[in-house]
């Protein structure tokens, strides 16, 4: 049961941001612009990485709902984001993707934790600055966004399957458009 009053019938991040829908705004637009638009690193491989660091967040709505937009993204692979949160050096996925996941493995236990040894791994793998920018900050942001779901003990149903029907609509639509679904339309 959350810890204070939010709307019953939405899940995870979205009551939260329904509770306060001027946070909710600067909010959505930020993983609007790490997640959803157009960037030299591929849509699946931002939503993997804002979904393994939900993993080690153990943040179940998060991880959940971001597998489902990564896997929406890869024609559907759930089998792939389960292996990526299991082992990802042992994935299907590219070097840049496994040395930019270091990175934000390491963010998540606290920026200081990145050398530049890491950042050059990424480098030697093609990774741009903008790359290990944007999985630094994906990384912090999902540090944030999963302790504002899990702080305020928001309703994280155990279905999966209730998430991949979102996770695809998200994966088209995007953070922003999906937003107007459950916060007023003035802001």
């Amino acid at each position: 049961m959350p810890h204070i009053q939010l709307p019953k019938d939405l899940q995870g991040i979205r009551s939260a941001m329904a509770f306060r829908p001027e946070t909710a705004k600067p909010l959505n637009e930020l993983a609007e612009a790490l997640l959803h638009a157009p960037n030299s690193l591929p849509q699946a491989d931002r939503e993997l990485i804002a979904t393994y660091v939900s993993y080690l967040n153990d943040c179940y709505f998060c991880q959940t709902v971001h597998g489902a937009i990564a896997a929406a993204c890869l024609n559907d692979d759930h089998d792939l984001v389960k292996r990526v949160k299991a082992d990802f050096q042992a994935a299907e996925i590219s070097d840049k993707l496994k040395a930019l996941l270091v990175i934000a493995a390491k963010v998540q236990k606290g920026g200081k934790n990145v050398t530049s040894d890491d950042v050059q791994a990424a480098r030697a793998q093609g990774a741009t600055d903008t790359e290990i920018h944007d999985a630094v900050l994906i990384s912090a942001a999902f540090c944030m966004y999963n302790r504002y779901v899990d702080g305020l003990d928001t309703w994280q149903p155990r279905e999966e399957s209730l998430y991949r029907e979102r996770g695809k609509k998200t994966a088209r639509e995007g953070y922003v458009e999906m937003s107007k679904e459950y916060l007023p339309r003035q802001l």
